[in-house]
Order: C-alpha cells, then structure tokens, then sequence
C-alpha cells in the first residue's frame, strides 16, 4: 500500500499539506489523512477506502462533494487528483454498493436514483 497515506486525524495539526478525509458507507463514517502533495493512485486510494471500512469482498463505487454540494465521481487517476486537490479543508468520500447507486447531475437540486450493471460508472472527468 502506497505510504501517502495516513490513518492519523492528528496530522492536519501539524502538516499543512495533509488532506483530512471522511468517508461514509452506510451509516458508518471513517477519518483519515492523505498527503496532498503526493495523493498516490486511485487503486490505492480504493483499497484503502476498503479496507478501512472493512468491506473487502464487496464492488462498490466511491464519489466525493465538490465545493457545490455535487456528487461527482472517483474512479481514476485524474478524478481521485482533482478531489484531493479541491478539498478545502475536508474530502467528503461517499460509498455505494455496486448496483444501486445515486447519479447527480450538474445541479445538486437534480438528483435521480438508477440502477446500474456490474461495471463502474464511466463520467468525464471533471
């Protein structure tokens, strides 16, 4: 696992460069801290979010709010960078079982529920 990666809420305190991330599957929210100068790799950032929530075995997708309030998506290298890079002072990471999950459009006042395949959700990149 990519060392960029921290499990310590303490670090802000002592790290400008330290991005505090909150992620939320289910009802269950877990803090950590990435580096945001040297974030590391999307598939990386993935087995963390994992692992940290305990959920291994299970597909799911991962979004994070931008500075609007839109749920927009990390599931590669350039999304997962543009995420770190926007959070000010918190990354709000959201995860969904794969199969259900919620689509926002460009407003957040639009929201639709869809039920989508076993493969990943394809959006540009931001």
């Amino acid at each position: 696992m990519n060392r960029s990666f921290h499990k310590s809420q303490t670090l802000r305190f002592y790290d400008c460069s330290a991005v505090e991330v909150k992620s939320k599957f289910g009802a269950e929210f877990r803090r950590f801290s990435l580096d945001r100068q040297k974030p590391g790799k999307f598939e990386d950032f993935y087995k963390l979010v994992v692992h940290t929530h305990h959920i291994s075995n299970t597909e799911v997708t991962i979004g994070y709010a931008d500075v609007h309030g839109d749920l927009l998506p990390i599931n590669n290298d350039d999304n997962f960078c543009k995420a770190v890079s926007s959070a000010n002072p918190l990354l709000r990471v959201f995860i969904q079982k794969r199969g259900i999950s919620h689509c926002f459009q460009k407003t957040s006042s639009t929201r639709q529920q869809q039920t989508m395949d076993e493969s990943p959700v394809l959006l540009e990149p931001v």
